[in-house]
């Protein structure tokens, strides 16, 4: 590694989706979104469903949605523990607007605290994959 590098590790349950050495990476945080640079100080956050942008020579060069987790961040090494990982480029509009549908449909019919809790995640999720998507139609 060298100094002017951070190392980024993105793991879904299925797969390590991503191990690379980047200039920096973008992590949207349930506080707010996080710059991971070389060198950044420690911390442990909660990811919020969002894009993860990774940056090399200065500009973006990956957009991956994901749909919640962890992240841990050493001076050296930025890890993201991810509930799903898209990359923003794979995801069909049709298929988000289609999954915006069958979790509000869910929480219509949700009855309990915990059925309720679920719909809204997935309906905050769909409608951040939708919103990933409409931002890449404009980053073009």
């Amino acid at each position: 590694m060298t100094d002017q590098t951070v190392e980024f590790e993105l793991v879904s349950p299925q797969r390590l989706v991503k191990s690379q050495m980047v200039g920096m990476v973008v992590v949207p945080c349930a506080e707010g979104d996080i710059g991971v640079l070389p060198g950044h100080t420690p911390l442990i956050g909660t990811v919020r469903a969002g894009v993860v942008n990774i940056h090399d020579g200065g500009k973006v060069t990956e957009r991956i949605f994901v749909s919640g987790g962890f992240v841990e961040v050493t001076p050296e090494r930025c890890t993201l523990l991810a509930e799903e990982a898209t990359a923003v480029e794979d995801i069909k509009a049709e298929d988000a607007k289609a999954r915006l549908e069958a979790a509000n449909a869910a929480l219509d019919k949700a009855s309990t605290d915990v059925e309720k809790g679920h719909a809204n995640a997935e309906v905050a999720t769909a409608e951040a994959m939708l919103a990933a998507i409409s931002a890449g139609d404009t980053a073009h």
